[in-house]
């Protein structure tokens, strides 16, 4: 035990002493935040200016089509129709020419299937749905005036059907819309998090016992310690360098939505008279408020605990299998063959967690957070929407009786693999390890 907290400790102080992780564990989210404003502003920068010029034969729709900075409708004179048509190929700031076929005895249908767009670009079906969706009020409204409909009882027919739901086991607690999609980004954040950290941190560790193999440094440090003390103190190492992360990340989360939940608020409450516009433009603000509000409303120490737990035992339980894989090779083309055993099964809780979305308390939830191949990745991803004690229990008795029997398993591959050379290892040579 000396050994594993003096290679633990020298793991971890190695990593944490370098610059680059400290700039990257107080910036990472602050680079992803930015990240994602990038590429919102790429995806900006992308948008063009659409002209498109209108031939409306039928007369209900002109002036009705709105313009906007990505699409501009220009009428014309309907008897100039055959010249745009023959000069659309050449025309220059012109994109498109919408031919609106008239309306004969208020057939609807049959103006719609006379009707076209012509282009002389490229134009996205995002612009395409939205000629389509205009279109399609404006005729719309027109159907509204022949049906003599007044306007209430317009809104009385579009007037969507509102239900509450409560669960009866959580206090009558009301689940809206929002709660919903904080939950499920919550858990999916989560659940991505420690899907990428394992991997990552598990090539990590294999890597660097391949490189230590590969350097013959591995038979110098042997010779002082023995073969499991270094393969534990390296993934225990490397452990504590992502939980510290984890912490930081944790901590300035939580901060964040606490500012969220009562720095808005407080700014509605200072606003002076006359600013009701200014308030309708915070409207994002107040939906962060609000789920920063369901945020809190979770039972945060368990969900922190769960994430921290799957992520601590699911780290050592890849981790041990990257090691041996490591160990068990002679260069990293090698180990491509082999990783495969553990990424697999994560990709499998990963994606099948997607199904949690609908039912968090069916079949397949359920046996992907029990099953210690998938548990890490699948139980955070079920605890925002709330698992039964013993279901969370099981997991975790399960997942530390798997996470000790592949450390004994791995120790086994590790103790041997560290030290042979030029020997292609095969799943039977592996086996013959095992068994050894």
């Amino acid at each position: 035990m000396k050994n594993i907290i003096l290679i633990t400790k020298r793991e971890f102080l190695t990593q944490v002493k370098k610059k680059s992780f400290i700039i990257l564990t107080i910036l990472a989210p602050l680079l992803m935040i930015g990240f994602g404003f990038f590429i919102a502003m790429l995806m900006k920068a992308n948008e063009t200016q659409f002209t498109i010029n209108v031939v409306d034969k039928s007369g209900i729709f002109q002036n009705k089509l709105k313009s906007d900075d990505k699409l501009k409708f220009v009428y014309v004179n309907p008897a100039s129709e055959a010249q745009m048509r023959n000069a659309l190929k050449e025309m220059k700031g012109t994109d498109g020419l919408l031919i609106l076929a008239p309306l004969k005895d208020l057939k609807f249908d049959e103006m719609e299937q006379q009707s076209q767009l012509l282009v002389n670009t490229k134009i996205g079906l995002e612009t395409k749905q939205r000629i389509v969706n205009e279109l399609s009020d404006i005729i719309r409204q027109e159907k509204i005036k022949v049906l003599n409909i007044n306007e209430d009882q317009i809104v009385q027919l579009d007037k969507k059907f509102e239900l509450k739901s409560s669960n009866v086991n959580d206090k009558n607690q009301v689940d809206t819309d929002l709660d919903f999609v904080v939950k499920y980004a919550l858990g999916m954040i989560l659940m991505y998090a420690t899907f990428m950290f394992i991997i990552i941190y598990g090539v990590r560790v294999m890597r660097s016992v391949l490189e230590e193999k590969n350097n013959r440094v591995v038979e110098i440090i042997i010779s002082s310690v023995k073969p499991f003390d270094l393969m534990m103190g390296k993934i225990l190492g490397v452990t504590l360098v992502a939980l510290t992360q984890f912490v930081v990340w944790i901590t300035m989360a939580v901060i964040g939505a606490a500012v969220l939940n009562t720095g808005f608020a407080v700014m509605k409450q200072q606003m002076p008279a006359g600013s009701e516009e200014m308030i309708e433009k915070m409207d994002v603000a107040s939906i962060a408020t609000e789920a920063s509000h369901i945020l809190f409303s979770l039972n945060v120490p368990v969900v922190i605990g769960v994430f921290l737990f799957f992520f601590l035992f699911g780290y050592i339980f890849y981790s041990s299998m990257y090691a041996a894989i490591g160990s068990a090779v002679d260069n990293e083309t090698e180990t491509q063959q082999f990783t495969l055993f553990a990424i697999i099964p994560l990709m499998v809780g990963m994606y099948g967690s997607f199904t949690i979305i609908n039912n968090p308390d069916g079949p397949m939830g359920f046996w992907l957070s029990i099953i210690p191949f998938t548990s890490p990745v699948a139980m955070v991803a079920r605890i925002p929407f709330g698992v039964p004690g013993w279901q969370i229990l099981l997991s975790m008795v399960l997942l530390i009786l798997s996470t000790l029997a592949m450390v004994y398993i791995a120790a086994k591959v590790y103790r041997v693999g560290i030290l042979m050379y030029g020997n292609k290892a095969t799943m039977k040579e592996l086996w013959r390890w095992i068994r050894s």
